[in-house]
């Protein structure tokens, strides 16, 4: 009776999800928004430490934008130790506008501050006197669309948002990236469904940090970069800032505007995953214990009801696990994956509940949120 009830709930998990989550799974990239000639002024700030592997295409990506208005790059070095300053102004040299990219160097980072927030700070604080309209933040490894920018103050100005996100298309091309990228983006958007995001009715608000374009007056009403000056998981919280003083946001999803920087390994993955799921369940016992049985309701048990030897057992594990793998089809296609990899979700999910262990297990210990040398969320003694 218990096995039969447990089965029975991994099929009513995941017709929810399907038909009452936002429709999150279909992952359809949104009609674009037509350019039309915009004349408002963009400061693009970018945040970068260690990136001279990255940050040259990702510069000239943005110099050669299709855009008519004024903009200005502002890359914020957060006191990279390889070169990344040089390596960018290097190209906007190539690029035969080294007059569109001003460099500075992040001050110490305050007590409080983690540290994108803080370069995106000294960005923004940087740009004022450059008077823009809109600020887009954008990351050291992300490649924009010729008219990305374009049409993302086209998106912005067409609907009267005051923040557009995109996420845009990840690396995916060694075996870990195909067995667990595309499963980053379907749990993203299962978290942060687009259709609840643009409601103004709905509470979720989620952004993609690696494209964020944020009307300046909405960023001063929420108190500017400080106001969420010591969050992890930075792009969301400015989505919801941006959505509970009344903003209007948009988020989506764009195969043109693609990120550089690939996880080759599983430990990779593992360790970008840690570095704040224990932070998204608020460093709670409680919520990592549920995350847990959740995790094993919805996504391992169904297949491990097929070896109960039970006829009703058997067969609602066996529609749980068809219907999962019809959610997880659009992402795979998206990555353009073949479906075989639909039937592994099971073994992909457990991967992403041990990254969330790993990631409780870092912040007990002191380690929690590490990043390029720096530990961001650690566990303070009473």
């Amino acid at each position: 009776m218990i096995l039969d009830l447990a089965a029975g709930c991994s099929v009513v998990v995941w017709l929810y999800l399907i038909f009452c989550r936002g429709l999150f799974w279909k992952l359809r990239e949104s009609e674009e928004a037509r350019p039309n000639s915009p004349s408002k002024r963009v400061a693009i700030v970018i945040p970068a430490r260690d990136e001279a592997e990255n940050i040259g295409p990702a510069i000239a990506s943005l110099i050669s934008q299709d855009y008519s208005g004024p903009r200005q790059i502002f890359l914020v070095d957060d006191h990279s130790q390889d070169g990344t300053a040089d390596v960018a102004l290097s190209a906007a040299h190539q690029a035969g506008r080294p007059e569109l990219l001003t460099a500075i160097r992040a001050r110490s980072l305050p007590d409080g501050w983690t540290g994108k927030l803080w370069a995106l700070a000294e960005g923004v604080d940087c740009a004022q006197a450059f008077r823009p309209d809109y600020v887009l933040f954008s990351d050291a490894d992300i490649l924009h669309w010729p008219d990305g920018l374009a049409r993302l103050i086209a998106r912005a100005e067409a609907g009267g948002y005051d923040l557009v996100s995109c996420m845009v298309k990840l690396k995916c091309e060694t075996f870990a990236e195909k067995a667990l990228i595309p499963a980053f983006v379907f749990f993203f958007f299962m978290l942060y469904p687009p259709a609840w995001t643009r409601n103004p009715r709905h509470a979720t608000a989620g952004a993609a940090g690696g494209c964020i374009l944020v009307r300046c007056g909405a960023l001063a009403r929420i108190g500017g970069i400080a106001a969420i000056h010591g969050e992890l998981i930075d792009d969301c919280a400015l989505a919801k800032a941006v959505k509970s003083t009344g903003g209007k946001i948009w988020l989506g999803l764009t195969a043109k505007t693609r990120s550089i920087r690939g996880y080759g390994r599983f430990v990779e993955i593992g360790r970008m995953i840690s570095r704040t799921a224990f932070w998204q369940l608020r460093h709670s016992s409680w919520l990592l214990a549920g995350t847990m049985a959740g995790l094993f309701i919805t996504y391992m048990l169904p297949p491990l009801l097929l070896l109960t030897g039970r006829l009703i057992p058997a067969c609602l594990g066996m529609a749980a696990w068809a219907l999962m793998m019809v959610a997880y089809a659009p992402s795979l296609r998206f990555y353009g994956l073949t479906i075989l990899w639909a039937p592994a979700i099971p073994v992909i999910a457990l991967f992403y509940a041990g990254a969330t262990v790993h990631s409780a297990l870092s912040y007990w210990s002191g380690r929690g949120g590490e990043w390029k040398g720096r530990v961001q969320d650690r566990k303070r003694d009473r």
